[in-house]
């Protein structure tokens, strides 16, 4: 048997934050936010929410669509995410316990916006000869909590939310076909948030700095993003003997909705393949493209046997693309 997605879920929390929010925070436009990034508005986590309150809704709703009893056949849990609720223990510990699972591998994996790809290939990885054994992936992020409200550039794109999907068995033809990641470690400061590890601590001074908010090199990473999506979707369609026009829809991490536009354009991809979730959600990093996977699923079903193409990028600088036919 071959290894697919066989469920997903989602959830995003109720906030829902508008660019006349953004606008007077950062001393800007609502005209300025939509022309310039394509986003209309985004979610936030309430002040008492972290990245398991919204990772677990996501996991219990993919958990029930997979069935009965794709609990009790778990092999895996892997948490993608930037935001974890604590240095320490994982955030997949906490989601772990809250669906009150048995003892299996259980960690987070970050690559920024990239995670839940790498995730993704760590999973398929895992189930490779484990016959009738799932796989729990999950991408959640709250940017919020680290963004500076006065720097447009960055808060006018961010939001919050979860997606998780299930790994499992499927017939073969059918699956997933193969994946590319990379990782650029030169250009990592590309973006970053500097304080709160072992290098910068967390304290007064640093605090005092804005060193433990996250910065952006917008004109760097967008060009990186430009550069090496049409590299990983490349290679990926190729190692996979498929073409570009063999896809039947694209995924990709929602960075803002006018790189996705130019992407498109250059790549030749025709708008209708692509699924967006930017102008109502943002970016949600590490959940980007399960959400985006979830609401396209939602608003236009996938059909068996459509070919769906993943891809992202993500801080580091990381990249990754997934090449699936749906089951």
């Amino acid at each position: 048997m071959a290894i697919g997605v066989i469920s997903i879920g989602a959830h995003l929390p109720e906030r829902v934050v508008s660019n006349r929010e953004i606008a007077a925070w950062a001393n800007t436009t609502e005209q300025w936010v939509a022309e310039r990034t394509g986003i209309l508005e985004r979610r936030y986590a309430a002040d008492d929410e972290a990245t398991s309150d919204l990772a677990l809704p996501a996991a219990r709703a993919a958990l029930q669509a997979a069935g009965p009893e794709a609990k009790d056949r778990l092999a895996a849990l892997i948490v993608a995410t930037c935001t974890p609720d604590h240095p320490q223990p994982s955030t997949a510990a906490v989601v772990q316990a809250g669906l009150g699972l048995p003892a299996l591998p259980a960690f987070d994996v970050n690559a920024v916006c990239s995670g839940f790809l790498y995730a993704l290939t760590i999973a398929k990885a895992l189930l490779d000869g484990q016959p009738g054994q799932n796989a729990l992936v999950v991408g959640a992020d709250v940017f919020s909590r680290i963004m500076d409200r006065g720097d447009r550039k960055t808060v006018s794109l961010f939001g919050d939310g979860a997606g998780a999907v299930v790994l499992g068995p499927v017939p073969e033809g059918y699956g997933i076909h193969g994946s590319t990641l990379l990782a650029n470690g030169e250009l990592h400061d590309y973006v970053k948030v500097a304080a709160g590890g072992s290098r910068t601590p967390l304290d007064e001074r640093a605090r005092g700095a804005g060193e433990h908010l996250f910065r952006m090199d917008g004109r760097a990473v967008r060009d990186y993003a430009m550069t090496t999506l049409h590299k990983v979707v490349g290679q990926t369609l190729a190692e996979c003997g498929a073409r570009l026009e063999d896809v039947d829809r694209f995924v990709f991490h929602q960075a803002n909705t006018r790189l996705l536009e130019s992407f498109a354009v250059e790549a030749g991809i025709g708008r209708d393949k692509v699924a967006l979730t930017a102008p109502s959600l943002g970016n949600t990093a590490g959940a980007s493209v399960p959400l985006t996977l979830h609401h396209t699923n939602r608003t236009r079903p996938l059909e068996r046997g459509e070919r769906v193409l993943l891809a992202s990028i993500g801080g580091g600088m990381t990249a990754g693309a997934t090449l699936l036919t749906w089951y």
